[in-house]
């Protein structure tokens, strides 16, 4: 009995040892087949990466170096930006402004501040050193108003376009000189096409101007971003019919060409009156960003713009500072710690403006805030 029993001991430990020898076995033969693979891998990278050079290499002799490149040579920048005059709208924007090399568009009703604002940006790229063309297809630009709101109307080339074809061609060939930095539309609403005001009135002229846009657009994307000219847009908003109470019901004439190629869409909107006493001085104006490929969109900005003064520098400190925890509103009043600054908005807004130094302060804190952004 005793050998029976040690006959069976015996028998299993053979059985551990085998399945151990059979393990070590497998995972070699395992720990070989990564090690191909690996081999492998590493080959046919190192094969990509030559039929890439190859390929690159001759596309480049075709057109040029800058033609196409790898992505991870090309260095990361900021993304440059002009000024809108502004700072809330700057910083929804997400970059300080609006973009360089890139196609945008302000649109919202009628006398809602569009030309103000993109005269406002003409002004800043002009103070950067920019050279800027405006296209007013509207025939209304008011030299005098454009001075006031800091324009430099002697360095401003300025084209009043009979058509819609003429006015797109003088931009193409603007952007296509790469001495511009800025180039404003105003507006895509009276772009009309040279069919139709040469048509009788009551012929029926089917989307001519959205394939006009459409053709302009796919011409003008590439470009822009080569010469680092920015285009901007106006465009006026206008009721769509049959909306039954779904999507929004309003539009902007032009087709969708523009809200394709667009890389900001910022909607413009009159939301209050400023007065003085009973005379009307300026609107409180918002603006949202509604679409932005440099930076997150669906940002708002609130702020004043003052009539024959334009977007109010003053005011915007104080309601970002107020936002940010700088001032405070008790009541009626403003203050600044124990310091009153004004008894409502005019008052204080007239005080940040007779005091460059405060206006500074203020300023600067503001750029410190991360508040700002929330």
């Amino acid at each position: 009995m005793a050998k029976k029993k040690s006959s069976a001991s015996e028998q299993p430990q053979e059985s551990t040892e085998e399945t151990a020898t059979t393990s070590d076995e497998q995972s070699a033969q395992d720990s070989t087949q990564q090690q191909t693979e690996g081999e492998d891998v590493i080959s046919k990278q190192g094969k990509s990466s030559e039929r890439l050079k190859s390929a690159m290499e001759e596309v480049q002799g075709k057109f040029g170096k800058e033609s196409v490149m790898k992505l991870g040579d090309i260095k990361n920048v900021d993304v440059e930006a002009t000024p809108t005059g502004s700072i809330s709208l700057d910083y929804a924007l997400g970059v300080g402004g609006v973009p360089r090399g890139r196609i945008v568009e302000l649109y919202g009703p009628e006398s809602s501040g569009k030309t103000t604002i993109a005269l406002q940006i003409v002004a800043r790229d002009q103070a950067q050193g920019g050279a800027v063309a405006f296209v007013d297809t509207e025939h209304g630009l008011d030299p005098s108003y454009a001075q006031k709101l800091g324009v430099n109307t002697d360095d401003l080339l300025i084209s009043q376009p009979n058509t819609g074809e003429e006015a797109l061609n003088i931009v193409e060939t603007l952007v296509r000189t790469g001495n511009l930095d800025l180039v404003v539309i105003d507006s895509v609403a009276a772009l009309v096409p040279k069919a139709e005001i040469e048509g009788e009135m009551g012929d029926q002229q089917v989307a001519l101007q959205a394939r006009l846009m459409s053709q302009a657009l796919r011409k003008l994307t590439a470009i822009t971003a080569k010469a680092r000219t920015s285009i901007i847009f106006t465009n006026q908003t206008r009721m769509k019919i049959g909306t039954m109470g779904y999507g929004s019901p309003v539009d902007t004439p032009g087709g969708k060409s523009l809200k394709f190629y667009a890389s900001v869409r910022i909607e413009i909107k009159r939301i209050a009156q400023i007065k003085k006493g009973e005379e009307v001085i300026g609107s409180r104006t918002r603006a949202k960003v509604v679409k932005n490929k440099v930076a997150p969109p669906f940002q708002t900005a609130e702020f004043d713009i003052m009539y024959n003064e334009g977007v109010s520098y003053e005011a915007d400190l104080i309601n970002l500072a107020v936002k940010a925890g700088i001032l405070q509103k008790k009541g009626a009043y403003i203050k600044y710690g124990d310091q009153n600054v004004g008894q409502g908005n005019e008052a204080a807004r007239q005080a940040v403006k007779e005091d460059p130094e405060f206006a500074n302060t203020l300023y600067q804190k503001i750029m410190e805030s991360p508040e700002v952004l929330s």
